[in-house]
């Protein structure tokens, strides 16, 4: 925060919905992509972009009015902000305040960029990742996503 309260940027309190903090910076969008987020479903959305953080250095925020977050959404947002924390707000108070944890498998979230993999040869086979540090890995294939994860995300 800053000395001088003319040059702060306040963002309002939301009454009811999730903030989603810590996120990695540069991801905002993506958690915005990750959640059906595209401005035309008459969300009110406020983010915060590469603002100042103590944890991590930079950090994206965003706070979405009106919409709790499902646990399988909670779990994909995990591997592209590891060390986000999610708030529930209700009445303009948190209610909930947690950090996401990773799983250590996602099923039916992600495409595997593996054309020859069984779970995109139009087979009945729902994907399926083992979450790494730094990726995830195709369990049929063995394919390793890094870079492309968020593209790859079908939530």
């Amino acid at each position: 925060m800053s000395d001088n309260p003319e040059r702060e940027l306040r963002v309002s309190k939301i009454r009811d919905g999730t903030v989603i903090d810590h996120i990695t910076a540069g991801q905002a969008l993506n958690v915005l992509a990750i959640l059906g987020i595209d401005g035309s479903g008459g969300e009110e959305v406020s983010v915060g972009m590469n603002v100042p953080s103590d944890r991590l250095g930079r950090k994206d925020i965003v706070k979405v009015e009106g919409r709790e977050l499902s646990q399988d959404e909670v779990d994909v947002l995990s591997l592209i902000a590891p060390a986000a924390s999610i708030n529930i707000v209700r009445d303009y108070e948190v209610v909930e305040k947690a950090r996401v944890t990773r799983p250590t498998f996602v099923s039916g979230v992600l495409s595997c960029p593996n054309a020859n993999c069984i779970s995109t040869q139009g087979e009945p086979v729902e994907s399926r990742f083992e979450v790494l540090d730094d990726a995830v890995r195709c369990v049929y294939c063995d394919t390793i996503i890094r870079e492309d994860l968020p593209e790859r995300i079908d939530v």
